[in-house]
């Protein structure tokens, strides 16, 4: 022991002392009562053995090593002090309070080098016992509440939890006593559970968990309806739902105009609603927690009937022009207003017409005539609309009644007179000379004859006014020379065209045969007809027809007997056409052969040697 110090000595003197930094950790160095702290140097085990280890506790030795004399334990550490030699390291076993303290380690090394070490031990007492209270755990909004926190243990930490996250300081939040303790000024959003947290470095501890419950509201309340519509129609199904938040939740109850309902809760169902239930609903929430209420806006519900059954009615006064008149547009079901029409023009009020009783009535001061057309109206309300429809004839007139046609005309034609007047309605009246004669606007004449002329008059009455007008045409039926009646009836112009074709064949017959006999045998012959394909046909017209009649003649009975043939009848037939008139013929009797050409001696013609072969026929055609 004495041989220590002196080296000791020499070694300090020699190499002076060497602060070991790094030669322990930093402290402190944390245990709990007990429990076992191992004071671990940062040195390697050197090739040559350390020459001494001396540990201190504050100025106290509690442990010496040297080479040559081995180890010494101070004998309050004995079997609690375990000594590393490789490393000089140090392990305090079953520690106490009373072990905190300043740790030091010297070494002097085999090559005489002077390590020196430092560090610190805490010992702690573990956290155990942690408890947390409230001063009220049934709360409303803006309160506030006291949580406190209690804890065994030495150097104790305090940490406050609201669920998952830490309470700080703050506007609302105090932290007192190390924050053991800690008051809040609470909100809706503090409900939840709030925990205290106890530690020291050696240990740490939670509370049993505290439930606050905040109580807020009624608030926010609102009121909806489905469907939304501005207006339903009777029948429907409207739901109408309340919201508001409210802890706990609040009681709703419903009102219609200010009047509370039987119904309660959150929503209000109205089925197979009626008109009557129109009206503002608004829902009221109450909180008994907090004993506040809050009611919502109104909502206006307008349910109406659908419109059906509109017409139109009118007043006494007949739609002549000139009187006022009045058109009433009706209809079953809630109407709220009525738009007239006239011929798709909408109508609105002037000095002519005027909109009465909510445009139920549509009133025209004084009818005119461009009043007429198709009004139209109709009935509407939100939900629905119907039609209406009023033909309007206005009537006038009689006024400016015409006569057109023409004032002189010929006879034998077709007369045309048209009367025009302005009047709704006419009923037309044609006389000639004051005497009725037709009724209807135009009035026609076929083969107008002298007693047509006279003075036309086309008298117009309007049955509904009760007036009558009347216009006058002069017409004069000109009689032309043209037009004067023949004195030969038909027949007669009939047999003079036969008669003529007659002398004709006999002059030709007679030239003929004068040449070749040197008219020899004059004889007085009388012409013998005969009709080809119709032997015996009578010339005469016939009584009641107009028929048109050929003569074919083609052979002459001489007088001292014989016939005269006029030559071979052509592939083609020349014809004489003659009219025949309905009145019954005059007789006529053809002149004989030496007459006529005694009478056409001086104008027959000189026959040539290539005289052509004539005749005359006569067929019905």
């Amino acid at each position: 022991m004495d041989i220590f110090p002196l080296l000791f000595t020499v070694a300090v003197v020699f190499t002076g002392l060497t602060k070991g930094a790094g030669v322990l950790p930093d402290g402190p160095l944390n245990v709990a009562v007990g429990e076992t702290v191992m004071f671990n140097t940062t040195l390697t085990p050197p090739q040559t053995p350390f020459l001494s280890v001396r540990w201190k506790f504050g100025d106290k030795d509690i442990f010496n090593y040297h080479v040559n004399d081995g180890s010494i334990t101070d004998p309050e550490y004995e079997g609690r002090i375990t000594f590393f030699m490789s490393t000089g390291s140090l392990e305090l076993r079953n520690v106490t309070s009373k072990d905190s303290e300043q740790y030091r380690v010297i070494i002097v090394t085999g090559d005489g080098q002077l390590l020196d070490g430092v560090t610190k031990l805490d010992v702690l007492v573990p956290v155990s016992g942690v408890t947390a209270t409230a001063s009220s755990r049934d709360l409303v909004e803006d309160t506030s509440v006291l949580l406190s926190c209690s804890s065994s243990g030495s150097s104790l930490s305090f940490l406050w939890l609201n669920g998952s996250s830490e309470l700080t300081a703050g506007d609302r939040v105090q932290l007192t006593d190390g924050g053991a303790n800690v008051t809040i000024n609470v909100t809706r959003y503090d409900q939840g559970t709030f925990w205290c947290r106890v530690s020291n470095p050696v240990s740490e501890a939670m509370s049993v968990p505290i439930n606050l419950s905040i109580s807020f509201g009624p608030e926010k309340i609102s009121l909806t309806t489905s469907p939304s519509l501005d207006h339903y129609v009777e029948g429907s199904e409207i739901k109408l739902m309340c919201s508001v938040e409210s802890r706990p939740a609040a009681q709703l109850m419903w009102f219609l105009n200010g009047t509370m309902m039987s119904s309660t809760g959150q929503e209000l169902s109205l089925v197979n609603v009626k008109e009557s239930q129109s009206g503002n609903y608004h829902c009221e929430a109450f909180n008994m927690k907090t004993n506040t209420s809050i009611q919502s806006q109104p909502a206006a519900i307008s349910v109406l009937k659908r419109i059906s059954g509109a017409s139109i009615t009118w007043g006494t006064n007949l739609s002549i022009e000139g009187n006022s008149f009045n058109l009433s547009c009706d209809a079953a079901g809630s109407v709220v207003t009525r738009e007239w029409k006239k011929d798709g023009v909408k109508l609105t009020p002037d000095d002519h017409l005027s909109l009465q009783e909510n445009n139920r009535v549509l009133s025209i001061n004084s009818l005119s005539r461009k009043d007429t057309g198709v009004y139209l109206c109709n009935v509407i309300n939100p939900v629905s609309q119907e039609e209406a429809e009023y033909r309007m004839v206005v009537f006038y007139g009689p006024e400016n009644v015409q006569i057109q046609g023409p004032s002189d005309i010929s006879l034998k034609t077709t007369l045309t007179l048209t009367c025009s007047v302005e009047s709704v309605p006419a009923l037309y009246t044609w006389m000639l000379n004051s005497t009725k004669i037709y009724n209807s606007a135009v009035y026609t004449k076929v083969n107008t004859e002298p007693s047509d002329s006279g003075s036309y008059t086309c008298e117009v009455m309007n049955n509904v006014t009760g007036r009558t007008l009347s216009a006058v045409h002069g017409l004069s039926v000109t009689v032309n020379p043209t037009d004067t009646p023949s004195t030969c009836s038909a027949g007669c112009i009939a047999g003079i065209v036969i008669a003529v074709l007659v002398v004709l064949g006999a002059v030709c017959g007679g030239i003929f045969f004068y040449y070749k006999k040197k008219l020899a045998n004059k004889h007085s012959s009388r012409t013998q007809t005969t009709a080809t394909g119709a032997e015996g046909q009578d010339n005469k017209a016939r009584t009641g027809s107009q028929d048109l009649n050929y003569a074919d003649i083609n052979m002459f009975h001489k007088k001292e007997g014989g016939t005269v043939q006029l030559g071979v009848q052509p592939d083609s037939s020349e014809y004489a056409q003659f009219r025949a008139n309905n009145d019954p013929p005059a007789a006529s009797t053809p002149p004989t052969y030496d007459a006529h050409l005694q009478r056409m001696k001086n104008r027959a013609p000189q026959p040539t040697s290539n005289v052509s072969q004539v005749y005359a026929q006569i067929r019905k055609k």
